[in-house]
């Protein structure tokens, strides 16, 4: 693709606009010929001339977090905004769902949530043991359970602390049935630094796994106000409702949406992270005012919007006559 740029620039009429493109192009062309294998976490290139001090500069990198989006610009400037909450050192929470035998531990990182690690135990049930048999089968049960906290504390630790270091993990989010998560937290399964990171309230869920997390941070989406990954699902539940209601405020189908962004009547608008589009429907939000809610793969609904929808979706002010 760079190559095909880079054979129509001789149509560029300045010579000096035309000269440092073919710079920047030929230079990211150099430093892509050198990579025989693309990194985990993607790649990111800039390459340019700085106008004020005619420094050139080509950069190539593999981002600290996976980068998704597919994205060329020619322009004055470096776009970093898809960049921009890698760096959000204040913006990471720790997600513990325990049970007695079974365990999720996860992250919840800007818009996205990760599953880290999934654990469990052995932990029999009920029995029907009398007398001492029964104390000793009791005992047996407690050491087992006691066992197995030990072992998610280890993971924890693991996990979080690397976070804790950096100054990156903000709080820890706990829930789990019954009182489980309670025993958890007052138990020291886990390193003190961290255990002064759970947040006080404790959080009833009844699940495992990734919806596990997931009802966790729904549930305590008061404690955590303004994070992004509960605002996209707030918004996805907005717009879920008026779609439901069919009264004119949920809009789908790209070109309407770009209509209603022209008229300045979208009051939030929802885009899958690989929407080809998605940077004309930035620039348009930003003019009109519209809040825009990136949808990562990492959220259930983002293969729903992006097949049944195209990858956006709008939730109006007023509805369009």
């Amino acid at each position: 693709m760079l190559r095909q740029e880079l054979a129509i620039t001789d149509n560029i009429k300045l010579k000096r606009t035309k000269d440092r493109v073919q710079r920047a192009l030929t230079a990211a062309i150099d430093r892509l010929s050198n990579i025989s294998k693309i990194p985990q976490n993607g790649l990111v290139l800039f390459a340019g001339e700085n106008d004020d001090t005619g420094e050139f500069i080509c950069l190539m990198f593999s981002p600290p977090d996976p980068v998704t989006v597919y994205f060329y610009r020619t322009d004055k400037y470096f776009h970093l905004e898809f960049l921009e909450d890698m760096l959000e050192e204040s913006d990471v929470y720790g997600l513990i769902v325990i049970e007695r035998d079974e365990a999720t531990i996860g992250l919840l990182k800007g818009s996205s949530l990760i599953v880290l690690e999934e654990v469990e135990g052995y932990v029999p049930g009920k029995h029907s043991k009398g007398g001492q048999s029964q104390r000793r089968y009791d005992r047996i049960i407690e050491e087992l359970v006691e066992e197995f906290y030990k072992r998610v504390g280890e993971i924890v630790n693991k996990h979080f602390i690397p976070y804790l270091e950096s100054g990156k993990l903000k709080g820890i989010l706990i829930g789990g049935p019954g009182y489980a998560k309670l025993d958890f937290v007052k138990g020291d399964y886990i390193d003190y630094r961290l255990k002064e990171k759970v947040l006080d309230t404790l959080v009833d869920v009844g699940s495992q796994g990734e919806p596990g997390l997931k009802e966790l941070v729904m549930r305590a989406s008061e404690l955590i106000k303004g994070q992004k990954y509960v605002e996209v699902v707030n918004a996805l539940e907005e717009f879920k409702f008026h779609l439901a209601k069919d009264d004119g405020l949920a809009l789908y189908g790209f070109d309407d949406i770009v209509n209603a962004l022209n008229m300045g009547a979208v009051k939030s608008l929802v885009v899958t992270e690989d929407m080809p589009e998605l940077e004309k429907l930035m620039e348009l939000a930003k003019k009109s005012g519209a809040e825009v809610y990136v949808l990562p793969e990492t959220i259930p609904e983002y293969v729903w919007i992006k097949k049944t929808f195209n990858g956006v979706v709008a939730i109006l002010r007023y509805k369009i006559v």
